[in-house]
């Protein structure tokens, strides 16, 4: 029996992140520890990520606190290693940081779906970003978060949003550890003052805009109530959604694609994925929706843009880079599919279904959701006959799915039946118009009716 070993984990590779905020701890001295197993959260302005423990072992001591910024190397715990487990010298493959709950799209930061059934797409919804706004005037405060001339300490993250939101962080009272500005500090500030209990009339403005809060109840006095914590992604997610519904406006326009040939084709894919010695995969229809979109996209390059910061210029990005909803325990998630172009349909259907697994692993990481040119959502593998996914800003378009039908449709001399896929596609109306987005949507339906014409 071998004596235990004392070793000290590190952040592992984090990407181009540094100096990255801890926003909890997961472990304290004497606890025992698998490998794998969050040692701390941090929190970037991209993603929000576990660290994982690369040995097993108890813990004897713990380095950092909550508050405390790392980086790669940056040592966390030590442990006595667990008998027989040989120690390392540092931290190896498996040990990439796990992103717990990663708004969705970094660039849009947004939300998605896992694939789904025998017809068809990913289950998902369309993601957006979180509201702007100016912050309302607020004495200095006295508590740590600096005032003017003063120091102030606060994430990169946290940062960010103050800047977005145009608010002076010496102005924010701090909660956190050793007068650190967290980042409720700063929502509570922007929001302003809460309306008094007592009033009935309705709520003091937020500071957004001038948008009144909803006035709080007391649902208590109706009956049983249970208070269920809202999931990481769904909490980091929801301003940004907010965000892009304010300052995108939208409008969906709908269109069926008839579908019956290709999904004829795409179930004979399939049969033979299963089948591959290589590894099963599927073959959904999400895959055939990409090479679709890229060629829509190509003779529309308008909706395959970012508006400038200006918002005088559009910026036409000359690749394609997907993003596709993914379901996973904790939220949605999108992570972005790169070159679409230059891949195949069985390339392509091989990628989803890995990062579809590793999204709901937790192991995606900063760079796997960012970069998208366009978005899918698609509510495929659950149900309903259209949808309004909300703008994945900066982007200026989201394509929705549903679940596909079976139709009676006229061909001239008698009614067929034939299956059709319901396409909704939300846009920002200051980059496109109703006529642009149909004559998209007709080519995307018109290029999904014939598998050959994804060749071309």
């Amino acid at each position: 029996m071998s004596a235990p070993t004392t070793t000290q984990v590190e952040v592992p590779d984090i990407g181009d992140f540094t100096d990255v905020p801890i926003i909890e701890l997961h472990v304290a001295v004497g606890d025992v520890i698998a490998v794998d197993d969050p040692l701390a959260t941090l929190e970037s302005d991209k993603a929000t990520m576990d660290v994982p423990s690369s040995h097993a072992g108890r813990v004897t001591e713990v380095l950092v606190s909550v508050g405390d910024t790392v980086s790669q190397g940056t040592p966390v715990v030590r442990l006595d290693a667990a008998e027989g487990e040989p120690a390392q010298d540092g931290p190896t493959e498996s040990d990439a940081p796990v992103p717990r709950d990663a708004p969705a799209a970094a660039d849009a930061e947004v939300t998605a779906q896992e694939p789904a059934t025998e017809t068809g797409t990913e289950t998902g919804t369309g993601t957006g970003t979180g509201t702007t706004a100016p912050a309302p005037s607020q004495a200095p405060s006295s508590n740590g978060s600096g005032g003017p001339g003063l120091p102030v300490h606060a994430g990169p993250s946290v940062r960010k949003l103050a800047r977005e939101f145009d608010v002076d962080l010496g102005q924010v009272p701090a909660t956190g550890p050793k007068g650190r500005i967290t980042k409720s500090d700063l929502l509570n500030y922007v929001r302003g003052p809460s309306p008094a209990p007592a009033a009935p009339a309705p709520a003091a403005p937020s500071g957004g805009a001038g948008i009144p809060e909803i006035p709080a109840q007391d649902f208590s006095r109706f009956g049983p109530t249970e208070t269920q914590p809202l999931s990481r992604i769904t909490r980091i997610s929801g301003p940004f959604l907010h965000r892009s519904w304010l300052n995108v406006p939208h409008v969906t326009h709908n269109d069926d694609a008839d579908i019956t040939d290709t999904d004829r084709f795409r179930k004979e894919l399939d049969t033979q994925a299963k089948a591959d010695p290589s590894g099963a995969y599927r073959v959904t229809l999400l895959a055939f929706l990409m090479k679709a979109a890229v060629s829509a996209l190509k003779a529309y390059p308008t909706l395959n843009s970012s508006l400038s910061p200006e918002k005088d210029a559009l910026i036409l990005k000359r690749y394609f880079h997907i993003g596709v909803a993914v379901d996973t325990p904790g939220g949605l998630v999108v992570p972005v599919i790169r070159d679409v172009d230059r891949k195949g349909i069985v390339e392509l259907s091989k990628e989803l279904g890995e990062v579809s697994a590793r999204a709901r692993d937790g192991k995606l990481t900063a760079d796997d959701m960012s970069g998208g040119t366009f978005t899918i959502s698609s509510l495929g593998g659950i149900g309903g006959t259209a949808f309004t996914p909300i703008v994945n800003a900066p982007e200026v378009a989201i394509l929705g799915v549903v679940r596909s039908r079976v139709s009676p449709v006229w061909d001239g001399e008698a009614f067929v039946p034939r299956t059709l896929l319901p396409l909704c596609l939300s846009y920002d109306h200051r980059v496109i118009d109703g006529a642009l987005a149909a004559r998209f949507t007709r080519h995307l339906a018109h290029t999904l009716g014939d598998e050959r014409r994804l060749l071309l």
